[in-house]
């Protein structure tokens, strides 16, 4: 058996306002009907089941761009979009955090009996990788929150998270398989990080039991495991930071957006005529949705779309997040009359701000860009988390204490 990845993370406290999750859950389904629209469900879930898109995808949707927050956020920004269409998308989303991902078993086996899937085998699928990611390796993290994603064809993705309150960090665990009766996730070129050697197998071809899979680990020196598998290590400091940034990649997105001639020729390709800031962040939605798994290596470079609830690296612009979401619904119901033009227009820019980095090698001012993005701050409807309250601090707010999922016991 082989997680696709793990992901560390500063556990941060606090809830996403309501004015943001409504949004997240917007973008969020739109960036994923994008994905299942050009690329299919297999796609998506081989996206989901790598740590650096899926914090790029949080990023890029305004969340915080490092917290552990974004694993929850967008779990339930994407279950709330996407299973009331989950007949039409082929998508599923169960479990969430705490008593949400007691709801695993009984959401797996409704769907089983509504699209004639193996319902005892996901729920095995379901505690067995949360077995082996809470009990069968002994790194000091406590599941609280295990997310299930299922297509209608029994491929599935899975995310979960554990807590380590001495370290005050989280740790996301991603797992994919091709099969649902196979639990060696097959290698995919979702996986970004640097080869580290062969991964230990714990199932082979012929699918032995899943039983002889968990005392294998369990036998097994859980550092091997921990060091074998790609790790993504976020900083603890809650800021951006140039060094965080690829600055050319940047570079080359703001040249598109706020140079007058590329600007024009950006808009000929997305067959929109939408403002620079707008044209900045449907260009990194672009690369969400359509970039190869090495463009995510900097997942605070997509925090520069929409910012993050608590102002890092500036607030949530909300006439630049609704243009978008408004950009991005208008070619997605043209495609759905057959009308591909115009999502077909984010694929191009995709390229073009590609083909513009590679040419020109642009590199960002940081300094210039926060201080641009501040200062326009304000007219795009900046807002964060922290407005209502404004004699709150981030480092006021403690995490709560998550109670040990009952399904692994």
């Amino acid at each position: 058996m082989k997680r696709s990845g793990v992901a560390d993370l500063p556990l941060h406290g606090g809830r996403v306002p309501q004015w943001l999750a409504t949004r997240m859950t917007t973008l969020g389904t739109a960036i994923s009907e994008s994905v299942l629209h050009h690329y299919g469900s297999s796609a998506l879930l081989s996206r989901l089941s790598d740590p650096f898109w899926f914090q790029a995808m949080g990023s890029v949707m305004g969340m915080d761009w490092h917290s552990s927050g974004i694993t929850t956020s967008v779990l339930g920004a994407l279950k709330r979009g996407l299973n009331p269409r989950a007949h039409e998308l082929g998508i599923y989303i169960c479990g969430g955090r705490g008593r949400h991902s007691r709801n695993t078993p009984a959401e797996l086996r409704t769907i089983a009996d509504k699209t004639g899937l193996d319902g005892d085998a996901l729920v095995r699928t379901s505690r067995l990788a949360a077995k082996v990611d809470n009990n069968a390796i002994a790194d000091g993290f406590q599941i609280y929150l295990h997310g299930f994603i299922l297509a209608s064809n029994g491929e599935w993705a899975i995310v979960q998270q554990g807590m380590n309150e001495g370290t005050r960090l989280a740790r996301r665990y991603h797992w994919h398989s091709a099969t649902v009766r196979d639990f060696t996730c097959e290698p995919h070129n979702a996986i970004v990080g640097e080869n580290h050697g062969v991964i230990q197998n714990l199932v082979d071809e012929r699918a032995k039991p899943a039983q002889d899979a968990l005392l294998a680990i369990a036998n097994d020196k859980p550092q091997r495991t921990l060091t074998e598998v790609m790790k993504m290590r976020m900083p603890v400091h809650h800021d951006v930071r140039a060094k965080n940034v690829d600055l050319t990649r940047l570079g080359a997105v703001l040249a598109v957006s706020h140079d007058r001639k590329l600007r024009d020729f950006a808009s000929l390709l997305l067959m929109e005529n939408v403002g620079p800031r707008t044209l900045q962040t449907l260009a990194m939605i672009a690369e969400v949705v359509h970039g190869t798994p090495t463009r995510f290596a900097d997942p605070a470079r997509f925090s520069f779309a929409l910012g993050g609830k608590d102002r890092h690296p500036f607030p949530v612009p909300l006439k630049t997040y609704d243009e978008s979401i408004a950009v991005l619904r208008r070619s997605l119901d043209a495609a759905k009359v057959g009308d591909t033009e115009k999502i077909d227009g984010m694929k191009r820019l995709e390229k073009f701000v590609r083909a513009v980095e590679q040419r020109y090698s642009p590199e960002a001012d940081f300094d210039a860009v926060m201080a641009h993005e501040h200062a326009i701050s304000k007219s795009l409807d900046g807002r964060s988390a922290f407005d209502l309250s404004t004699s709150l601090r981030a480092s006021d707010v403690k995490p709560r204490r998550r109670a040990q999922l009952s399904l692994f016991d």
